[in-house]
């Protein structure tokens, strides 16, 4: 099988790639990604060694491009997790996050569609469906309605949604919404890799709001086993993927502070930023079926990747 995967070189990306490569080493993969600030060329170049992976360097909203790509590889599966993700960053350049997001989505559709592609992928979110009250018993499941927040949010919804329409028109596509993932190789503006990176450096690590909005967490190998699982097992429906384990934003940091061997590190209050979403709970019953379920326990999990984080300072 040939699978073509986007983002390659992205936090989620890379590691997806890695475990197909070491997992189906009779698969072809192709890479597409345009290498912006969040890439990882290190892991990236890593992967120029095996034979079976072949990378290309472009931006999923250039369609002369991606077509281009797809009249020579042919590729049998299409997995999109190239996407701006970065909430504050969306706010201020949202153009930027609906032409990649949106736009971009829209091109591997109408390639998948023309190049009779066997599935499509694309890598959604769980903020998609809005906020959750914090006390709220209720999770969100695949069928709850989209309600997002952000300008990041409702380029994910917009792209979920051309999905859908696409697979009105006849293509086999898939949706999967996961919570926070975490794990190696994740840009050092995220929550756990800054987190770290304050602390070995005696700054102190910003906290927004009182600290209380509440986060799924997910491993991220754990993440890449789903989509997996879906591509090969799933029907084209929606799979919501959740480790259901919330942790509040000032728990999980002094929790990082305990693994890093710095309990009193400086905590510093910050203004919170606009439609701050509390919580995303989401059943992750319909993924669970399939026979999917995280493996390893969130504080080993936690504790691997924070060590590994220490070792890159």
């Amino acid at each position: 099988m040939k699978i073509l995967v986007t983002g390659c070189a992205g936090f989620i990306g890379i590691n997806f790639t890695k475990y197909l490569l070491e997992n189906y080493p009779t698969d072809s993969l192709v890479g597409v990604d345009c290498l912006t600030y969040a890439a990882n060329t290190e892991e990236l170049a890593k992967l120029f060694l095996c034979d079976s992976f072949t990378f290309y360097k472009e931006d999923i909203s250039d369609a002369a491009a991606i077509d281009k790509i797809f009249s020579l590889e042919k590729p049998d599966v299409v997995i999109n997790f190239a996407a701006e993700s970065h909430v504050d960053r969306s706010f201020g350049d949202p153009e930027l996050f609906f032409k990649t997001n949106v736009q971009g989505t829209e091109v591997l559709l109408g390639a998948s569609l023309r190049h009779g592609v066997g599935r499509y992928h694309q890598i959604s979110t769980d903020e998609v469906y809005g906020e959750m009250p914090i006390d709220s018993k209720a999770r969100f499941t695949e069928d709850s309605p989209l309600a997002p927040t952000s300008p990041y949010s409702k380029s994910k919804a917009e792209a979920d949604r051309l999905v859908l329409a696409y697979r009105e028109r006849g293509l086999r596509a898939s949706i999967s919404r996961s919570t926070n993932n975490f794990g190696k190789f994740q840009h050092t503006e995220k929550l756990i890799p800054m987190t770290v990176s304050k602390l070995i450096s005696g700054e102190s690590v910003p906290i927004y709001g009182d600290g209380r909005n509440m986060r799924d967490w997910l491993f991220v190998i754990d993440h890449c086993r789903a989509v997996d699982i879906i591509i090969r097992a799933g029907k084209c429906e929606i799979y919501n993927i959740s480790a259901e384990n919330e942790w509040s934003n000032i728990d999980l940091v002094k929790k990082i502070m305990s693994l890093s061997g710095i309990p009193d590190g400086e905590l510093a209050f910050v203004k919170d930023r606009p439609n701050h979403d509390r919580r995303y709970p989401v059943d992750s019953s319909k993924i669970r079926n399939l026979g999917w379920q995280p493996e390893g326990k969130f504080g080993e999990r936690l504790r691997e990747t924070v060590e590994w984080y220490r070792g890159r300072k």
